[in-house]
């Protein structure tokens, strides 16, 4: 039988060939949490009676969301984490490592692989050619106990991109562009499959961007096929060894197909309170920015960075902008020390904030004021996502963030 990438990685870690609909025990590779959703997730497995978690070196913990903390009720629950991690053998994501999808992509997801993560955003590592996917506290409690995960197998959207972006266009714009087209449910509960000569040209860090965006169309994953690129990645995180060959079967079966031409994409926004209320950049220029934060889950690498850095070079942001800057990670935020983008940021007015979530989901540094508008390279932009449900959040590329922080407008970018 035919079988899409979903199917195949199912079916092989539930020991059977798997079909769409199919409700399914698999086996599970790798178990995450952060450390919002961590100490109810802590509290489901001790209420399991397990002595031990089934596979304590690839049970991670990470403390990203409020890292450092912001008030002590937080502060006491990365206690609670620091202490479930020492007691268990687990392994602990501390403050200052990074996001914890960025991590996981570093360090411990490999192609073919099941990862459940009590984060919805943990569908990023799909890039790697794994099932990805978030789920609720409970279910990972069970997952850490049991090292297996039960879910329905599910149907598969193919996203063909062909053509190549214009100068100042890269996935983001495509992603806001596919989520505006479909809508924010537009996908519940199925697979995206990425592919066309657009994506197999992609670096990682912009198949990453799309993967992790793919649960904001409702999907419950977004995958890719591996190739030399996800090769190179593994090889300069250590795992080179753990390179496989993951791809659809020609003759696979998909419940749709959605073809995009990358040439006709334009530099895209999503405008409040839904990431599928979409517009482009050009017919923005009356809205005034407040805020501008770069970084997260999904344009917090070094390549946005970069970006970013090209663009602010030798100007100054606007003076009634503030200018956020996050990597995602550590090993991010090393590579930018090494190249010389943080100066360039600090000298542009930008601040520059630890590894982590950063102002994201809004319980410590950069929550709005009442009516204030923040563009932002995120994922979300919800009422109240920022921290106030009186402010504005605007989803962009770091082109356009970039580019609006020196206009105080929102700007596409002139590249």
């Amino acid at each position: 039988m035919a079988q899409t990438i979903v199917q195949k990685i199912i079916s092989e870690h539930a020991g059977h060939n798997v079909q769409e609909g199919e409700l399914v025990i698999a086996k599970v590779d790798v178990c995450a949490t952060q450390d919002g959703t961590g100490p109810l997730t802590i509290q489901e497995f001790k209420k399991l009676g397990k002595e031990k978690l089934a596979n304590p070196e690839r049970t991670i913990l990470f403390i990203d969301h409020a890292a450092p903390s912001p008030r002590k009720e937080l502060s006491n629950t990365h206690i609670q984490i620091r202490e479930f991690c020492k007691e268990y053998g687990a392994v602990l994501s501390d403050i200052g490592e990074g996001v914890c999808h960025q991590r996981l992509i570093e360090q411990f997801v490999n192609p073919g692989e099941i990862l459940v993560g009590a984060d919805s955003h943990t569908c990023t590592s799909g890039a790697l050619g794994a099932f990805a996917t978030g789920m609720g506290s409970t279910d990972i409690a069970v997952a850490f106990g049991l090292g297996k995960t039960w879910l329905k197998v599910p149907s598969t959207y193919k996203i063909e991109v062909n053509g190549n972006f214009k100068k100042g266009v890269c996935s983001k714009d495509l992603m806001l562009h596919i989520i505006g087209m479909i809508g924010a449910d537009g996908a519940t509960y199925k697979a995206l499959e990425f592919t066309g000569s657009t994506i197999k040209d992609m670096s990682m860090a912009e198949r990453f961007t799309l993967a992790n965006m793919a649960v904001e169309a409702g999907a419950k994953c977004g995958l890719f096929e591996t190739d030399e690129k996800t090769l190179e990645w593994l090889k300069e995180h250590g795992r080179e060894d753990k390179f496989k060959e993951i791809k659809a079967d020609a003759d696979a079966k998909y419940e749709k197909v959605i073809e995009i031409d990358a040439s006709k994409i334009e530099p895209t926004v999503s405008c409040p309170h839904t990431v599928d209320n979409t517009k482009l950049a050009s017919e923005l220029h009356e809205v005034k920015v407040n805020q501008v934060f770069i970084g997260t889950c999904t344009n917090g690498r070094i390549e946005d960075l970069r970006i970013v850095a090209e663009i602010l070079k030798g100007k100054q942001k606007h003076e009634d902008v503030r200018l956020l800057i996050v990597p995602a990670s550590k090993e991010v935020y090393l590579k930018a020390v090494e190249e010389g983008l943080i100066k360039i940021f600090i000298e542009a007015g930008a601040s520059f904030l630890p590894a982590g979530c950063g102002p994201c989901v809004g319980v410590h540094g950069g929550i709005l004021g009442d009516g204030e508008v923040c563009l932002t390279t995120q994922n979300r932009n919800f009422q109240g996502r920022l921290g106030n449900t009186k402010g504005f959040i605007y989803l962009c590329s770091p082109y356009v963030a970039a580019q609006s922080a020196l206009t105080g407008y929102i700007t596409e970018p002139k590249v």
